[in-house]
């Protein structure tokens, strides 16, 4: 091929992929349907307090929820136009297949087998878990290798129940599984002394015995983790505009919460900063939002309606709430935990 002719070749590829890059999102099918309804479809937990659950007049929080809540914020302009769908461990994968669901944030943890094999696609980690065992505290059991031989409760459909058959067989334990559709039944067992332990994500066993225990001290999370259960949204294949969104509100939550933009400060920091990261972020020097089909104010928006990333963790399972939990490797990156936000530039 002569010079002449493949420098003109290379620079109609440099002219067509410089514009690539820089054309906005075309709307999704699922992003379509979410404008026309005026409303995201949420499949949350049946009832996982920190994560999702509803009070007694019918009103949804959670760390799961939150997220549900920055969507639409972000899409909507309004945290309140979520419709939350109760879903069983077992229901959950099907009813975001089917469509009855646009979104799945229900404390579900990434694997390949979910990501590679159900018509799924994994998100952004919203929490790094792993999972534990809770035993009364009059058992005095401190390990979970003291349960040779012992009856378990877990709930089916879950990674949970594969993690305990493969740490019994691991270390020679022979431990009995007692397996149970739905939660409430598996909490019902455990309580009622008919396992000897329950085992699901440590921070499932801080929800549960917040919640269910008639005192929780009287119960204990032994200190192991068994496995990995990094936690996030699921969403349909096959539409990746919404994947896309999905995937950079949270993301965006995070990056929020690394340089300092909290639910107080946005219009302050809008006005005020001279940050270029925080301008950027709050779509006063670049429109971030028209490469995902939205406009530029999303993520101020999602921010100052539902807080970042740090702000819904302690309001919803931190230090502060009945589940205690430490920040550890949910923390920022920068203070030695694992959430590390993909720039939003």
């Amino acid at each position: 091929m002569r010079p002449h002719k493949l420098a003109l070749i290379l620079a109609a590829g440099s002219a067509w992929l410089a514009s690539a890059v820089f054309t906005p999102a075309l709307a999704g099918k699922t992003l379509d349907a979410i404008k026309q309804r005026d409303q995201v479809v949420c499949g949350v937990n049946t009832g996982l307090a920190g994560f999702g659950a509803a009070d007694s007049q019918g009103k949804w929080t959670g760390l799961d929820v939150d997220m549900c809540r920055a969507m639409a914020a972000a899409v909507l302009g309004s945290a309140d136009k979520v419709r939350y769908v109760p879903l069983s461990a077992p229901q959950r994968f099907t009813a975001l297949q089917s469509g009855e669901v646009d979104v799945l944030s229900r404390n579900t943890t990434f694997t390949l087998t979910r990501d590679a094999s159900l018509g799924l696609h994994q998100t952004a980690v919203t929490f790094y878990d792993g999972q534990g065992f809770m035993v009364p505290a009059k058992a005095n059991i401190k390990s979970a290798k003291q349960l040779k031989g012992a009856t378990v409760c877990v709930q089916s459909g879950t990674t949970t129940e594969k993690n305990l058959t493969d740490f019994s067989r691991a270390n020679k334990l022979d431990i009995k599984p007692v397996v149970f559709e739905k939660l409430d039944a598996t909490n019902a067992a455990y309580f009622s002394g008919r396992c000897k332990a329950y085992t699901t994500d440590a921070s499932g066993l801080a929800s549960i015995r917040s919640r269910e225990a008639k005192n929780p001290k009287d119960h204990v999370i032994l200190p192991e983790l068994i496995s990995k259960e990094p936690l996030g949204p699921m969403v349909r294949r096959g539409d990746d505009e919404w994947l896309a969104i999905v995937k950079w509100v949270v993301y965006g939550l995070i990056e929020a919460e690394e340089v300092g933009i909290t639910s107080d400060n946005v219009e302050k920091l809008k006005a005020d900063s001279a940050d270029p990261v925080v301008q950027r972020l709050l779509g006063k020097t670049e429109d971030t939002g028209k490469l995902l089909g939205l406009d530029r104010e999303w993520l101020a928006r999602a921010v100052t309606q539902v807080g970042n990333y740090g702000e819904i963790f302690e309001r919803n399972v931190g230090d502060k709430t009945p589940l205690g939990l430490k920040r550890g490797v949910n923390a920022l990156w920068t203070q030695g935990g694992l959430q590390y936000a993909i720039p939003i530039r």
